[in-house]
């Protein structure tokens, strides 16, 4: 579990900064709306709220009405679904169908519908884990399981690939083969040398 002063570093980097921009925008001191939001932030990441819930504690909370409301969440989803990494997504659509893939997100209620739409990723893969729909999140061994079961693989089978280091870490103290993205070339490279 973690502390209530690590709620913020532990939301994603696209999550912070829409979170910072709506700061400016509401004239709030920093920090103030990871005090209000904290259980909301939270219990999105694992489903244990809608997204309807988390928009009323918006309202509720940091006192946003619906012009705000539509804009932070504007800022939020334009932050958190990013640029799409094209050369990698085509990488995987070329290991299907001699492989399984798959995505394991920690994400956010709504992330699937939204990811869906902007790059079409229940196309690219087999099997999508979202850690808003099945109650738990990376580094969490059991997720990493999870992902294992749902692509009908062995975790020593399977090559898990993330640009945080802890949950590669996390990856392979779950038997999988982790590898740390920091670039293009090389996580393709030790994909194909994992591949043989």
């Amino acid at each position: 579990m973690l502390r209530q002063q690590e709620v913020f570093r532990a939301l994603s980097d696209p999550t912070r900064r829409a979170i910072l921009k709506l700061l400016r925008r509401k004239s709030l001191p920093a920090g103030e709306i990871d005090v209000r939001m904290r259980d909301a932030w939270m219990d999105g990441s694992i489903g244990t709220v809608t997204l309807d819930q988390v928009h009323q504690a918006l309202r509720e909370r940091v006192g946003l009405d619906s012009g705000q409301l539509a804009a932070f969440m504007a800022d939020l989803w334009r932050e958190y679904l990013g640029t799409a990494n094209t050369e990698l997504i085509e990488y995987a659509r070329g290991l299907r169908p001699r492989y399984r893939t798959g995505i394991l997100s920690n994400s956010f209620v709504g992330a699937r519908e939204q990811e869906q739409e902007a790059y079409g990723f229940e196309d690219l893969v087999d099997e999508i884990v979202y850690s808003h729909e099945c109650g738990m999140s990376k580094p969490d061994p059991r997720i990493y399981a999870l992902t294992c079961e749902r692509l009908g693989v062995r975790p020593d089978q399977t090559v898990f690939i993330d640009d945080y280091a802890p949950n590669v870490v996390a990856a392979g103290q779950a038997g999988l083969h982790g590898v740390h993205h920091t670039g293009n070339a090389t996580t393709i490279g030790e994909i194909e040398r994992f591949l043989g």
